[in-house]
């Protein structure tokens, strides 16, 4: 199958947004796992060639601009295409804009091959995995880690049932509600604006680990570490 762009229509209902009736960070990230998946599965990569083979998909590192985040009742047009395979990496862009065309946010990331018994990064051609990339012109610069800034305050969290996935730790899209519940009281009101997030480690269900912040400006730090390792780091610039 050729690759193509993959594209979806959607209405933000009550609960993809937040109180500010703004779509919610994790949703639409959740959107984005969501497409990528679809995808990869259309094109012939998905389920039977990974996941019930003991290979699971894992976002090591993510990149977002925003125009405007969409709102409440709001129609919107998601779009996803992958790009040219690095090695043990998997490139794949994402867009959204209106039913009108006005374009809102684009995004980037880079994806890795788990194997589920070792927790190891696999090579994906070792097991036939193979997605071929595509260029749009609609692309932003792929992620890189995020610029740390010192941290100011922390609080200890365990990983809660509900905040895991089917690949058995913390879903790479409840960071984004940990990192906003931290700094809330400093951004209540305002609007995302870029955002940078680098996953480093993955941590499971029961464990505990200490979640810290800094602020610069209108740029803010997030990262979450466990004895002394880290295991996500993520910069919010807000307006």
């Amino acid at each position: 199958m050729k690759t193509g762009v993959y594209e979806k229509k959607l209405r933000l209902r009550s609960s993809d947004v937040d109180v500010d009736r703004r779509l919610r960070t994790s949703v639409l990230f959740s959107m984005f796992q969501e497409a990528a998946i679809a995808h990869t599965e259309a094109l012939g990569m998905g389920r039977a060639k990974t996941l019930d083979k003991g290979l699971l998909w894992i976002v090591t590192l993510q990149s977002l601009e925003i125009s405007r985040m969409p709102c409440y009742d709001e129609d919107i047009v998601l779009k996803s295409w992958p790009g040219r395979t690095m090695h043990l990496l998997f490139p794949r862009y994402y867009s959204m804009e209106t039913a009108e065309g006005e374009p809102l946010l684009k995004a980037s990331s880079l994806w890795s091959l788990l194997d589920a018994e070792t927790r190891a990064i696999v090579f994906p051609e070792k097991h036939g995995i193979e997605i071929e990339g595509i260029t749009t012109g609609n692309e932003i610069a792929l992620p890189s880690a995020p610029k740390s800034i010192p941290f100011e305050k922390s609080r200890e969290l365990a990983v809660t049932y509900s905040m895991t996935d089917l690949n058995g730790h913390l879903n790479n899209t409840r960071y984004f509600d940990l990192a906003e519940d931290h700094i809330y009281e400093d951004v209540k009101g305002l609007a995302l604006k870029s955002l940078k997030a680098e996953f480093s480690r993955e941590i499971r269900l029961g464990e505990r680990f200490t979640l810290s912040s800094g602020r610069d400006g209108d740029r803010f730090f997030v990262g979450g570490s466990r004895g002394g390792e880290t295991i996500f780091r993520m910069s919010l610039t807000y307006a």
